[in-house]
């Protein structure tokens, strides 16, 4: 299994894809197997800055039940079993409802008529290739889908079995967040020193708390006004991994989609550093990296 490190934020727009991509960047350029994946499949960007060489492309699809109304004598069965309400039985009709559906296959086997089928319905698609020397994995959920937990579970289970792989989560504390931290080895929370940044960071380690999985936190943008922040995180024992440095040509190098690591000069230090400071930790260190160590 590779060693997963979720990079995740409580907010949008705090940096989280920008720490993810130059920590793969890095660890490829040390002769590390690592693999970005991008997890954030509602709006996924992390290909905006590796700029991958896309190898494969496959529609993602998941099972939803089909009724055979002639076969149906709208006992209510499968209805009642569904804690989704994604069936709906009338006196001559059952109503589905696939947005709702969460591909148990519960409703057909439980059905005393055999009328369900069951079929499937496209939810977006996974894609993958090379990043230079990193692998990259991406998904992209379909407009107006409301699950995205299905696809980040397929795109993680497209991710190399050894390595590392460092995975761009969804901003927030909901249930796509959780399935992209699920298994992983280690979470770096991103946070920015703002009273925005730092109420979502409280979230965020909640969140995480709740998981039971080990967490450390990147200030990005730091400046004069993190003091608030470092006092917190020094309140809960939450390890500061590392402080990214407010400056007006990362956020140029940004906008234009480059590595700012590679781009601004004085930025590679502080994420060779990041990576050094993950490397060391036991979370990780128990494990075999592969690659060769610097």
């Amino acid at each position: 299994m590779p060693i997963k490190i979720a990079i995740a934020s409580g907010k949008g727009g705090t940096g989280k894809t920008t720490v993810a991509t130059n920590l793969v960047r890095m660890a490829a350029q040390r002769g590390y197997q690592a693999a970005y994946i991008d997890c954030d499949v509602e709006a996924p960007n992390g290909h905006l800055f590796l700029r991958p060489e896309i190898t494969q492309r496959e529609v993602v699809r998941v099972p939803v039940p089909a009724v055979d109304e002639k076969r149906c004598d709208h006992c209510g069965e499968c209805a009642r079993f569904c804690q989704y309400h994604a069936l709906l039985c009338l006196p001559e009709q059952t109503l589905l409802f696939p947005e709702l559906c969460h591909g148990c296959g519960g409703c057909r086997l439980l059905c005393p008529k055999d009328a369900i089928q069951e079929t499937t319905r496209d939810i977006g698609y996974c894609q993958s290739g090379r990043a230079d020397q990193a692998d990259f994995i991406s998904g992209c959920l379909n407009i107006g889908e409301a699950k995205s937990p299905p696809l980040i579970r397929a795109v993680k289970s497209r991710m190399p079995t050894t390595g590392m792989a460092f995975i761009d989560s969804p901003p927030g504390t909901s249930c796509p967040v959780v399935e992209s931290l699920r298994d992983c080895n280690f979470v770096v929370l991103v946070t920015e020193p703002t009273p925005f940044g730092l109420h979502d960071l409280g979230l965020a380690f909640d969140m995480v708390r709740l998981l039971d999985i080990p967490c450390g936190v990147v200030i990005n943008r730091a400046s004069d006004n993190d003091r608030e922040t470092l006092a917190w995180c020094e309140t809960r024992q939450l390890p500061i991994l590392a402080s990214l440095p407010d400056d007006r040509k990362a956020a140029e190098a940004y906008s234009r989609g480059k590595l700012i690591a590679d781009a601004v000069s004085g930025f590679a230090q502080p994420f060779a550093e990041l990576l050094d400071t993950l490397l060391s930790l036991p979370q990780v260190a128990c494990h075999t990296v592969s690659g060769e160590r610097p």
